[in-house]
């Protein structure tokens, strides 16, 4: 049955409380344990701390927050957003656009490589875990090479069939985007733990802010702004040594 459509434009639509069922599953997904491969993509930060531009946390913290608002904000998270309501509507064109936006806003190579990979490791690993006709759909297309199947359309679809709102959805994933960026900082510069850990006290601010503003974003307003970033990942593979793959 086709469910009631939403205003896009409401953020009364996009925040509610999650049960603590749904909050579980929203903590198991983004745990560093999940076998999604987030602990092998740096998404340009390498080349970064290889150039010796990432040595100190507050550079960390200035990456990250670059990151956070100038790629996942008008991106991926935006993304995420539009899945879900196009989800809820089970409307199966619009999501199969999303996801040709979604590798077309990323200019690297090895963004958008580890958007897909993230994607089909992720579906790979929830699908048992799903019982919903509708995201067996997805996964359907996946095998057969229909789609790509990146990862921000898959979570985003995830979320909505599991009645996670759009809100949480997106304020979880900015989140663990964060805070996998930092842990891997962490294993690839000589910091110690307790710096990632303030790294990411001072940010957690800046995501709940950045999952706000991405409540008032529409598909316009889709764009990729972190050019030094898909520079840098560009750049990565002609590094030196590598500890990411992105």
């Amino acid at each position: 049955m086709r469910q009631p459509s939403v205003d896009l434009h409401s953020h009364s639509n996009t925040v509610g409380t999650p049960t603590d069922l749904q909050l579980l599953r929203l903590l198991q997904i983004h745990d560093s344990a999940f076998p999604i491969g987030s602990y092998t993509q740096s998404f340009g930060m390498e080349t970064y701390i290889q150039e010796d531009l990432i040595r100190t946390k507050e550079q960390l913290i200035t990456y990250c927050s670059t990151y956070l608002y100038q790629n996942l904000v008008y991106g991926d998270a935006l993304l995420i957003q539009e899945a879900h309501f196009a989800a809820l509507n089970r409307d199966t064109e619009r999501l199969l656009h999303l996801e040709q936006l979604c590798g077309a806003v990323k200019l690297a190579k090895e963004s958008r490589d580890a958007s897909v990979n993230m994607g089909r490791q992720f579906i790979r690993t929830i699908a048992p875990l799903v019982d919903d006709p509708f995201f067996d759909e997805w996964k359907e297309r996946i095998q057969s090479n229909g789609i790509k199947g990146h990862y921000a359309i898959l979570y985003g679809i995830y979320c909505a069939v599991n009645a996670i709102d759009a809100h949480h959805a997106v304020l979880s994933y900015l989140f663990a985007s964060v805070n996998g960026l930092i842990q891997n900082a962490v294993r690839a510069v000589p910091f110690g733990q307790n710096t990632g850990v303030q790294a990411m006290h001072a940010l957690a601010e800046e995501v709940v802010k950045a999952a706000t503003t991405v409540s008032t974003l529409t598909e316009a307003n889709l764009c990729n702004n972190a050019l030094g970033i898909e520079l840098a990942s560009m750049k990565h593979e002609y590094l030196f040594s590598r500890l990411f793959i992105s």
